[in-house]
């Protein structure tokens, strides 16, 4: 099993629909027995999934051991895609775990997780935070999608800074130019500063995800926007398999 956390310090740079569409690859093109844990509060993952909201607010719960994931997760319309969906519990979520102390509650819960699951991928809140503190401790890569502003870089060096002050050892970074537009200056003048990161483009198809509430490759394969999230993909696949394995917390 393998941790992705798919997070940002910043809202607004496509990481739900990124989220979605990364653990739609993790099962569907890889064959991973995947799990999206839904830990923002909107909820969005599960609508984009096309799963409808339970009225019952739970998803706290979990992180309070009260409940077990299990009676929570459930499997989508896709094979080997399940969701452990928020809800609004989750709005006090930051305030509860930093009550309750235990900085690693985030990380043994996923260890506690059935065999099954290869691949688990955290859909976070924006945001450094107490949240954030459990998500860097139980990740093994972190992926941050960032748009190409001159904002990205300063909140990029903020959680390198952080991590790097923080722990002794943390997961490794992958940022990610998110809703590129390369017909504007500043995004390609972004582009050629940092050349080696992945780039996922804006287009009016990966717009369509929220219109069909379904992730882009099970309606469009061909599409430079699919092409960009199967390569990205691919490449986080590569990085996962060359961690060494971690044994449990």
């Amino acid at each position: 099993m393998k941790t992705l956390a798919i997070y940002s310090p910043k809202g607004g740079v496509g990481k739900t629909t990124l989220a979605v569409n990364l653990a739609w690859c993790a099962s569907q093109l890889s064959n991973r027995a995947t799990l999206l844990w839904e830990l923002d509060s909107q909820g969005a993952a599960a609508y984009l999934l096309g799963e409808n909201a339970d009225p019952r607010t739970r998803a706290q719960s979990v992180l309070g051991r009260d409940i077990s994931p299990d009676t929570l997760i459930r499997q989508t319309q896709y094979p080997g895609l399940s969701i452990l969906p928020a809800d609004k519990s989750l709005q006090s979520l930051d305030g509860f775990l930093r009550d309750l102390g235990r900085r690693k509650r985030l990380s043994k819960l996923i260890a506690s997780l059935p065999d099954a699951f290869e691949r688990v991928i955290l859909d976070c809140p924006p945001g450094l935070n107490e949240i954030s503190e459990q998500i860097f401790r139980a990740a093994d890569v972190l992926v941050v999608p960032l748009s190409p502003s001159p904002l990205t870089w300063r909140s990029l060096d903020e959680v390198r800074d952080h991590l790097s002050r923080t722990f002794k050892k943390h997961p490794p970074i992958l940022p990610v130019f998110s809703m590129v537009d390369r017909r504007r200056t500043l995004h390609r003048r972004a582009l050629e500063q940092e050349p080696d990161w992945p780039v996922i483009p804006a287009s009016s198809q990966m717009e369509q995800v929220s219109v069909r509430q379904a992730p882009l490759c099970s309606f469009d394969r061909t599409s430079p926007a699919a092409k960009a999230l199967t390569d990205l993909w691919a490449g986080i696949e590569r990085k996962l398999a060359s961690l060494p394995h971690r044994a449990a917390d």
